[in-house]
């Protein structure tokens, strides 16, 4: 039952997460390249305000979530566990991007105004872009992988496919 609720809150967390950033990319990240610099600014400076603190508990609360569950298939390493860490290590990629090249755009832009805005205010926001597409579709792989774990785990108090099963003997499927 451990493991289930574990799976549950970790496919949970990183929906949010993905959501998130496929939100943004979705519906506003695509067309940043078309507005005026004052209306980038004023999109820009909004979601980095609504977005920064909650983003810095979420995705730090997803990863722990993981490696909790990670930690309760650790015993068998089944292939929903070797899933669950590859969905891990995806949403690690994730969140390096966005320490990595995201954050320090962001840090950037909330600085800005229409009066200081550098003259290469469209190539650092085009990367911003390139990499916040990287970022999202890591993690809807990462959400995808994690999904893939808890579906195909075996059902609590039955041993999962192909594994021992009380007294060692091997259960071919169930």
């Amino acid at each position: 039952m451990k493991v289930r609720a574990a799976q549950a809150t970790t496919i949970v967390l990183f929906a949010l997460v993905m959501g998130v950033f496929w939100g943004t990319w979705f519906s506003l990240s695509r067309t940043m390249s078309q507005l005026s610099a004052e209306t980038f600014l004023a999109v820009g400076h909004e979601m980095i305000q609504n977005l920064g603190m909650p983003m810095a508990i979420l995705l730090p609360l997803a990863l722990l979530s993981a490696l909790i569950t990670l930690a309760l298939l650790w015993p068998n390493r089944t292939t929903a566990f070797w899933w669950l860490a590859a969905g891990f290590v995806l949403m690690v990629a994730a969140l390096v991007i966005t320490l990595a090249v995201e954050v320090p755009i962001d840090n950037q832009i909330q600085d800005w105004t229409a009066a200081t805005l550098p003259a290469d205010w469209r190539s650092i926001q085009s990367r911003w872009e390139l990499f916040h597409t990287i970022r999202t579709f890591t993690s809807i792989a990462a959400l995808i992988a994690v999904t893939i774990s808890a579906t195909i785990a075996a059902p609590p108090n039955r041993p999962a496919r192909n594994e021992a099963g009380p007294g060692g003997r091997v259960v071919a499927g169930a």
